[in-house]
């Protein structure tokens, strides 16, 4: 780090020279300004640049080289391990830039770095178009497209990464670029599932499909009916048309506010289908899920961005999450998700979730750095806490979950969905076959490993 009357006249000029804020320990709204959503992480920075557009992007990236300090890049700040925050460098925070424009002739939308999945939905929901997004309103759509993301539209519009038309970046000299199928291929290739570790992606665009319903039904058993209500629902979506998705839930704490559910009491099994068509049609597809004893129902015609929101989480909340896809669900698998799901802990909210997969373009050519297509389902734990001394227990819980489905794991893994949990899962992440290639793509745009606090991808 440089010299601190240095360091103190540069943080000076940066302030001068932002359009946005900058914070440093001890200013007002430091705290606030460094806090991520995952409560567990308590990193303090250096400096937090929050910036305004792009050129205060490469103001702050020539800023941390300047003072060789350490680069954090913040969109939603939504990663498990806190990979938005570093201690005693500087977070690149980007939440000031969520401008999203539509362009309804094209079929295109242009989004900045900073924008959530809310900005998207919400400006794209009345031109009755809409792209594959994450399953929260909250997550960043930056870090979600760029590191592969599926969600509820991945079945019929593939994944988001299968969208991506145009990344404007800044790279680790503080110089821009432009990257598309036909102006820098090749980074364009690694920046579908590479992630942040070839620059700041100051805005994307992305493709768009018509989507002028959509509908969604919520039916939740008690914990004994949960592997019967499994094992229908796997036949449902085997059966049904690409336009059915969803979850299965388990769940535990208070139900969600929406569900006709007055106790908290033991935890529940829920089915969820969305669906991009009509609620008649939709209530077709759910009639035998219907048909077994079950404790409550929700089924509705509903906006996507609306749906998008339903299963936010507060905001404040210590979290630990994993995954795994599956090569595909037999009985003895049911058997072992409901054991897991009896040893959820409580009163703590916690999730199993097990998603359908199979995207629209999961027969095609393995063209980008994403090798889960193969998968045919995904198990999600996921948990969340007040109490730090609650820690150790939701931990393990999530490790148990993922032990007791390993022998039928593909071996891939979207990275986006685990935290640092080691160089084999990075490589399962990407695949060993592309990372010799990303790595040459990160030797020409960032050969310092600048941006490292990722799924990190050293350069060859």
């Amino acid at each position: 780090m440089a010299a601190l009357s240095k360091a103190g006249a540069a943080l000076a000029a940066l302030r001068m020279d932002l359009a946005g804020e900058v914070f440093a320990p001890g200013d007002p709204g430091y705290d606030r300004a460094r806090a991520v959503f995952n409560a567990r992480i308590d990193r303090r920075p250096a400096v937090i640049a929050q910036c305004a557009g792009r050129a205060d992007v490469v103001r702050a990236v020539r800023f941390a080289r300047e003072l060789d300090l350490k680069i954090a890049v913040r969109g939603g700040g939504h990663s498990v391990a806190g990979m938005a925050v570093n201690d005693n460098g500087l977070v690149v925070d980007l939440r000031r830039m969520h401008g999203v424009t539509v362009c309804p002739g094209s079929a295109t939308v242009r989004v900045e770095g900073g924008a959530l999945m809310s900005h998207l939905d919400r400006a794209t929901q009345p031109h009755g178009l809409a792209t594959t997004g994450g399953r929260t309103s909250t997550v960043g759509v930056g870090g979600f497209v760029l590191g592969g993301g599926g969600g509820w539209l991945d079945r019929v519009f593939g994944r988001a990464v299968d969208n991506l038309l145009g990344v404007e970046l800044v790279t680790a000299d503080g110089g821009t670029v432009h990257a598309s199928a036909e102006e820098n291929p090749e980074l364009f290739w690694a920046l579908h599932g590479g992630g942040g570790n070839f620059g700041v992606a100051t805005a994307l665009t992305l493709r768009l499909h018509e989507l002028p319903e959509f509908s969604v039904a919520l039916v939740t058993f008690p914990p004994e009916r949960g592997p019967d209500a499994i094992r229908l629902y796997r036949e449902l979506i085997a059966a049904g048309p690409p336009e059915a998705s969803g979850a299965v839930l388990h769940l535990t704490g208070r139900p969600p506010p929406f569900l006709p559910v007055r106790r908290v009491g033991p935890p529940l099994c829920g089915a969820l289908i969305t669906y991009a068509g009509g609620e008649d049609d939709l209530r077709g597809l759910v009639r035998p899920l219907l048909a077994l004893p079950h404790t409550s129902r929700f089924l509705t015609a509903m906006p996507y961005a609306e749906l998008q929101c339903l299963f936010d989480d507060p905001p404040g909340m210590r979290a630990h999450w994993s995954a795994e896809y599956l090569t595909h669900l037999p009985d003895q698998l049911v058997d072992v998700l409901g054991a897991r799901f009896r040893t959820m802990p409580a009163p703590m909210a916690c999730r199993q979730l097990l998603f359908p997969l199979r995207t629209a373009l999961g027969s095609e050519p393995r063209r980008y750095p994403v090798p889960q297509r193969d998968a045919t389902w995904a198990v999600h734990p996921f948990a969340q806490w007040a109490d730090p001394a609650d820690d150790a227990r939701a931990v393990q819980w999530v490790a148990d979950v993922h032990s007791g489905v390993r022998p039928w794991r593909t071996g891939a893994v979207r990275v986006g969905l685990v935290g640092d949990e080691g160089r084999d899962r990075v490589v399962a992440g990407l695949s060993t076959e592309s990372l010799d290639r990303l790595a040459r793509v990160k030797r020409r745009y960032d050969p310092d490993n600048v941006f490292r606090y990722n799924h990190n991808i050293p350069p060859a």
